[in-house]
């Protein structure tokens, strides 16, 4: 069990950025039996929804990061 563990998390953690938060949210709203667990939780599966249907555009986590490392330098 614990070698398909590892082939698992080797797999995941070798995805491209926006595919590794995709599957955390994911499993994040698998994991919760009860929505008061987890405030925000309705909110989470909403934007995971309209990610999977096309709504809204995604943008690359690095390209984010970089626009904040530069406003913050302003």
């Amino acid at each position: 069990m614990l070698s398909n563990f590892e082939e698992i998390l080797t797999a995941a953690l070798s995805l491209p950025p926006d595919a590794r938060a995709m599957l955390y949210f994911k499993a994040s709203t698998v994991r919760i039996k009860n929505r008061s667990m987890l405030p925000g939780a309705e909110e989470i599966e909403r934007r995971i929804r309209e990610i999977d249907e096309s709504k809204v555009e995604t943008i690359d986590g690095e390209l984010v990061m970089r626009e904040l490392r530069f406003r913050r330098r302003r």
